[in-house]
């Protein structure tokens, strides 16, 4: 997109040319050609010191006068506007946008999420740690200062608007997050964001208890609710606190002796059809089977050996980083 801030520092000499083109010709009558009289406005504007193209009138040298004067003036605006806006770092700033654009139009299976505040923080922190590409989008434009990323990128806007959305690549997302302060904000967002993508996995932040079930009703998947969560850790943390740490332990990112994890089944890998027993995933891989989600949305939890693995089921698993990679290039078929 061409920089509005030179568009009328470029049209000035232009409307000028023209301008002083047409007065020599209505002053000086069908004697001078078009050609003459535009060659007269640009010797004038430049003031390069050439001789006259033909004879002046009177009225001719009045206007060549006004011609010259305003050429110096607003010439020099002109080369003014555009050393500003080189010096300024506009330049730079333009060009970061237009990369950006390109990089939001190129940009598949991420995750966006819709509100920069300190949820919105904390989400996009996870997101980084795990190197996973998302797309923040929010109405405070500074926060542009903060990306991009390694692997995000930010889109300035409302989320409730469609264009937005779309702009931030909904179409192509894999999972939305709404994580702004308002519910009636992340009600109209996933609202959107389900008709924009049916397939969308959508997690939503609910801050009145009446939300919730609002949010799960247009479309989100997941609904959070902070204090809700918060209250129940802190309860845990005084009556199961050795479950709580383990839980902590094995859900941060930096651990990478043993992180719990969930891997999908692709229909092309091989343990598709396969029991646990079959497989031996805890003697040849090393990891733990905590729970499977089938297909169906049934939930298995501590399954038996003779439990059969079925194409787009959801293993819970218990591993280091490393095992637990090993498992995803089977569970994918690679």
């Amino acid at each position: 997109m061409f920089p509005r801030r030179l568009i009328v520092p470029l049209l000035i000499p232009v409307v000028l040319l023209a301008a002083g083109t047409v007065g020599y010709r209505l002053i000086e009558g069908p004697s001078w050609s078009w050609l003459d009289a535009a060659y007269m406005t640009t010797i004038t504007l430049t003031t390069v010191g050439f001789g006259e193209v033909r004879p002046l009138s009177d009225g001719g040298r009045v206007f060549t006068m006004l011609v010259c004067l305003g050429g110096i003036f607003t010439l020099a605006y002109v080369v003014t506007e555009i050393i500003r806006f080189f010096v300024s770092g506009e330049i730079q700033r333009t060009l970061g946008r237009q990369r950006v654009e390109r990089n939001l139009a190129a940009i598949r299976d991420h995750y966006i999420v819709c509100g920069y505040g300190r949820m919105g923080r904390m989400v996009c922190k996870e997101f980084e740690a795990r190197k996973i590409p998302f797309v923040v989008v929010d109405r405070n434009e500074e926060i542009n200062d903060e990306f991009p990323s390694p692997v995000g990128l930010f889109a300035h806007g409302d989320a409730t608007s469609d264009a937005v959305l779309l702009n931030a690549g909904v179409a192509r997302a894999r999972a939305l997050v709404a994580v702004t302060r308002s519910d009636a904000d992340n009600l109209f967002i996933v609202l959107s964001a389900r008709l924009l993508n049916d397939k969308l996995f959508i997690v939503a932040r609910a801050e009145e208890g009446a939300a919730e079930v609002k949010l799960r009703r247009v479309g989100a998947d997941q609904v959070v609710s902070p204090y809700a969560i918060g209250g129940h850790r802190m309860a845990q943390a005084a009556l199961r606190p050795t479950v709580v740490d383990f839980i902590e332990l094995a859900t941060r990112t930096d651990n990478l002796e043993m992180q719990i994890e969930e891997i999908r089944l692709r229909p092309g890998s091989a343990l598709v059809g396969q029991t646990l027993g079959e497989c031996r995933l805890r003697q040849e891989v090393g990891v733990i089977i905590v729970a499977i989600k089938q297909p169906t949305g049934g939930l298995i939890a501590s399954p038996s050996g003779d439990t059969v693995l079925d194409a787009d089921s959801t293993l819970v698993v218990l591993g280091d980083r490393e095992q637990l990679d090993r498992l995803e290039k089977l569970a994918s078929g690679t």
